[in-house]
């Protein structure tokens, strides 16, 4: 079985978790590789919804070991709530099939504080963040003043670090951003019971992922957020701060990319942002709010309302560029009944000429204006359909149209939240 990549195509929330639970049943091995807290994965099983935010979404698979990898920052109170729900909502987590990087960075208190400092203080110019700490952890990652899980094991050293860098943290957070200071003692004593209630699944999962590679196991390798909102190649300062592409697999857990067989990407039929940056295709009005109420566009972790638009072709060929995706899966589908025409973006249109590759400059792309193609669209429920020859014509050529415009094939489309809702069109893993 080959090792596979899921990754998001778009500006994140394109269903990844739906796909990586749909496959997650023939893998032995599921490693999210980056992001945070501030993702939210929602797979509905039976008619129930189970949101998750840190643990990857093969563990409602049992026999499935589900693995945080180095590039992931976690926040341990959220973590512990997560297992505990996990747990009363009957679902198997424990040791053997539940790991936690040692080497995962720590989401602190004054992470939270300083993300909701910064935030106020840019007052119109927000970036939009959930507040959640993620980007301030990231810059202590790479400013080499990180928490590591590893740390949290041992109260000594935990205890120490915390003093250094509390430091650090408490005149920033005082002095610049006019927040209060955090008390050393409360904070040292909660987090190492966190250390405690973790250390079952904390471990050195670099090995652990290379062991299985060696052993001829599957892995697959998830993602959070979307291309476009990636550190390097996103839509830069409206990004996360980690690598949310493919290749972030490799960093975010220590395998090779030698040993990466397949890259599948996700993306919605329809294309949504949330928080603030450009946004090309974005629809207002009327035909905005129908995509956005039928397909239940709310953040699974915020409960924002998502902006919404048409799907933009230009989008998805850098995206395929950029990730060197196999095939796609595109979620969705269904939300695009009821539409008289719909529109895929084919290129934009800037300072009167067409540019047909995604801008990296920021201010040329709140400049650009959507050149479309127009198709008719169809009424029909197509939730139920199994079968690509079932769709309606209309949802067949919408279906090529996007395959032509952007260069890949689609091996998947799903019609619905759950399991059973889906067409399989290619096995994506052979």
């Amino acid at each position: 079985m080959p090792n596979i990549v899921v990754v998001g195509t778009q500006w994140g929330d394109e269903g990844k978790g739906r796909i990586v639970d749909l496959i997650a049943e023939r893998v032995e091995i599921v490693a999210r590789y980056q992001g945070g807290g501030n993702a939210g994965h929602t797979i509905v099983l039976d008619g129930r919804t189970v949101i998750l935010h840190h643990i990857p979404s093969g563990i409602l698979r049992e026999d499935t070991l589900s693995v945080i990898g180095n590039g992931v920052v976690v926040d341990p109170k959220v973590l512990t709530e997560e297992i505990r729900g996990l747990r009363e909502g009957g679902f198997r987590i424990d040791s053997d099939n539940f790991r936690l990087s040692e080497r995962a960075h720590v989401v602190m208190p004054y992470h939270r504080e300083i993300d909701l400092g910064r935030e106020e203080m840019r007052g119109e110019s927000k970036i939009g963040t959930t507040g959640r700490g993620i980007g301030p952890v990231y810059e202590d990652k790479v400013a080499r003043r990180g928490i590591k899980f590893s740390d949290l094991l041992s109260p000594e050293v935990f205890s120490k670090r915390l003093l250094q860098v509390l430091e650090d943290r408490n005149l920033y957070l005082t002095r610049v951003l006019g927040r209060d200071e955090i008390p050393f003692d409360r904070v040292c004593d909660e987090y190492l019971e966190y250390g405690r209630q973790l250390k079952p699944f904390i471990c050195d999962t670099t090995t652990l992922l290379n062991m299985g590679v060696g052993e001829g196991k599957s892995i697959l390798f998830e993602g959070a957020q979307g291309t476009l909102l990636d550190i390097d190649f996103g839509t830069y300062p409206y990004v996360t701060s980690s690598s949310a592409g493919a290749a972030g697999a490799c960093v975010g857990t220590g395998v090779s990319p030698s040993k990466i067989d397949v890259v599948m990407g996700v993306a919605k039929a329809y294309i949504t942002r949330v928080g603030g940056g450009p946004f090309p295709t974005e629809v207002e009005g009327e035909p905005g709010e129908k995509l956005r109420t039928q397909g239940g566009e709310f953040g699974a972790t915020t409960g924002r309302p998502r902006r919404c638009g048409w799907f933009d072709a230009v989008a998805l060929r850098y995206s395929v560029m950029i990730n060197g995706i196999s095939g796609l899966a595109l979620t969705k589908m269904d939300v695009l009944s009821g539409f008289d025409t719909l529109k895929i973006c084919t290129s934009y249109k800037y300072k009167g000429e067409h540019i047909e590759s995604f801008p990296s400059s920021q201010e040329v792309l709140w400049s650009c204006e959507p050149v479309y193609e127009e198709f008719p669209g169809w009424e029909e429920d197509i939730s139920g359909v199994r079968d690509m020859g079932d769709l309606p014509p209309e949802a067949r050529r919408y279906l090529d149209a996007i395959e032509e415009l952007t260069g890949v094939t689609i091996w998947i489309v799903s019609l619905g939240p759950s399991r059973d809702e889906v067409i399989l069109i290619k096995d994506p893993l052979g």
